[in-house]
């Protein structure tokens, strides 16, 4: 993002990217509206669209998802329920905490998922693929999940105690859970300290790369900001 708003602004059209957004819920209409050019291009491609729970309070979630039901968009909606939006039990913030079924109002199948299973994530997403090219319309699945620490590094976290964290960690963190299933599909345990020493060694030298890099010259400040079209 060439030192642009960090993670917020992360992007990679090449590869149908279009990036997240320093917006609660803006991502839901933009990616509302790339489903409705890839119906109309008739590319036959199918967005995916992430957001969280916090996000799905606001107005462009039923605006956007109601415009989607309506023309039969070619988008499945990914509901990251993390339990706490910014720092708010989704149980205190909504009166009904099964996020999915604020599609049924607006005629859009949803299911949950656990969130916490990457198996169970790809089978889900997998079958929303095939659901939406075969015409059945556009579909909110909620993937029930967790964050071990705060929303940002302002939140202490002080709305949750620290055994249910652990207990969350303990009984179903995602990538404990991956491990155990290679180990039974056969994947010794040396292979899989050598997978995790692999991924290590590039995430450092991403952040290497990133804190290595030279500040943007001030001449981009205006880059990639404002596309003039005449």
């Amino acid at each position: 993002s060439a030192g642009r708003g960090g993670s917020q602004h992360m992007a990679d059209f090449s590869l149908g990217f279009l990036g997240s957004n320093g917006i609660t819920g803006g991502m839901i209409p933009i990616a509302t509206g790339a489903a409705l050019s890839q119906q109309r291009l008739g590319t036959g491609k199918v967005v995916l669209c992430f957001f969280g729970d916090g996000a799905c309070a606001q107005g462009t979630f039923h605006e956007a998802v109601n415009m989607a039901a309506i023309w039969d968009l070619p988008i499945v909606y990914l509901l990251e329920n993390n339990q706490y939006a910014m720092g708010t039990s989704v149980n205190r913030a909504s009166a009904e905490d099964m996020l999915y079924r604020r599609g049924e109002s607006f005629r859009i199948e949803g299911a949950q998922v656990d969130g916490m299973d990457v198996l169970e994530v790809e089978g889900a997403v997998t079958a929303a693929l095939a659901h939406i090219r075969a015409g059945h319309g556009p579909l909110l699945l909620e993937m029930k999940t967790y964050r071990y620490r705060g929303h940002s590094m302002s939140d202490p976290a002080k709305y949750r105690s620290r055994e249910e964290v652990a207990e969350v960690r303990e009984k179903s963190d995602p990538i404990e859970a991956a491990k155990a299933e290679l180990a039974r599909l056969g994947v010794g345990d040396d292979r899989l300290k050598e997978i995790e020493k692999d991924v290590r060694a590039e995430v450092a030298d991403c952040a290497d790369f990133a804190e290595q890099s030279p500040e943007p010259d001030l001449a981009e400040l205006f880059t990639d900001v404002l596309v003039e079209r005449y």
